[in-house]
């Protein structure tokens, strides 16, 4: 397996490891329940490095972020306590990170107000998050999710963050909240650290059933996306109607061969193996049996993972603890910085 410090790079020159301080590190994902192999792959195990790599490391579940998109009040808790699950079963420790709600620190609805007041309107509707899912409503898209990508900064600013693990598909987000603490220090004085990005080298996963667009829990196909508490035989299912091509051969091809291209790099991640190393022992296999390697290597890789989700899904009261104990620790780090914002923008 890779050491941690070889998995992640900086996108803004430097390695992640001794030749790097890092004082902050801060990152959420949305509750939309169960992760899927996508997420886990490129964000959650790089979260598990990270919190071992950093000494103060803020993880939270974007409770809030999620109204961009409508949803029932209860699947939105359920969801809730089945994302807290799995990022714990996947190796997340509140004892080397603080692991809270978002909805619980009411500074980050505050602060996202301030800096809405130094963010144009023409630099969110060029923002491709918009206009993508925009059209998912009918083109009648919410204030909320234009200026979400607001909320993310204050996400990110409220506690000095100065590196933010990201997705490609989040690198713009990012770039709007270096600009906007640029701006907040130009006209209140020096105060945000610009905050950098942290980008996974894992492979972005793909759909198994569209290998051009990537895995997503939202894909109206059931067997496109893998999820981390998928059974056994289910993953086996997925894999098998995985697509591919009529070129028998296993070859790392993303342009010419994308969907034997994915389940390579799917192979590569769940094991810590290169993509040369993968390819070398596949060498010989048809890619209907190398679909049922790679199947077996998620199983194995899962197995645990699975077995603590369920484990901990059935304490809904240590759930809503932990991420409790996590927003009261976020608040306390949070209110002094907040607090002198107020002061500066005159508020006191």
């Amino acid at each position: 397996m890779a050491t941690p410090s070889g998995l992640i790079r900086a996108l803004h020159r430097g390695t992640l490891g001794q030749n790097m301080v890092m004082d902050r590190i801060f990152s959420g994902i949305q509750p939309t329940g169960t992760p899927h192999l996508g997420n886990y792959l490129g964000a959650i195990q790089n979260w598990v490095n990270l919190q071992e790599e950093c000494s103060s490391v803020l993880y939270s579940i974007m409770d809030m972020h999620s109204l961009t998109m409508p949803k029932e009040p209860a699947v939105l808790r359920q969801n809730i306590l089945d994302t807290t699950a799995a990022i714990l079963a996947c190796g997340i420790d509140p004892k080397k990170c603080f692991l809270f709600r978002q909805s619980l620190v009411p500074e980050h609805a505050e602060l996202a107000w301030i800096l809405g007041c130094l963010t144009n309107v023409p630099r969110l509707l060029r923002l491709p998050q918009w206009k993508m899912k925009r059209a998912s409503q009918n083109n009648e898209g919410t204030v909320g999710l234009l200026t979400y990508p607001v909320l993310q900064a204050a996400d990110i600013l409220l506690y000095k963050s100065t590196h933010v693990p990201v997705g490609e598909d989040q690198v713009l987000h990012l770039e709007l909240a270096q600009d906007i603490a640029q701006h907040f220090n130009k006209k209140y004085g020096e105060f945000f650290p610009v905050p950098k990005a942290i980008l996974s080298t894992t492979k972005k996963i793909k759909s198994l059933r569209d290998p051009t667009v990537k895995m997503s829990k939202s894909d109206p196909q059931k067997l496109a996306t893998v999820n981390i508490a998928d059974s056994p035989d289910e993953i086996v299912l997925k894999f098998r109607k995985a697509v591919t091509d009529f070129t028998s051969e296993v070859t790392f091809d993303p342009d010419g061969r994308p969907g034997v291209s994915n389940l390579v790099s799917i192979h590569a991640a769940v094991t810590g193996l290169s993509i040369k190393e993968v390819l070398h022992q596949s060498a010989g296999l048809d890619t209907a049996r190398y679909k049922m390697v790679v199947a077996e290597s998620v199983i194995q890789r899962f197995a645990p993972i699975r077995n603590e989700i369920k484990k901990l899904q059935e304490d809904k009261s240590h759930l809503m603890k932990v991420l409790e104990d996590g927003a009261e620790k976020a608040k306390e780090l949070a209110a002094p910085i907040y607090q002198e914002i107020r002061r500066m923008v005159g508020f006191q």
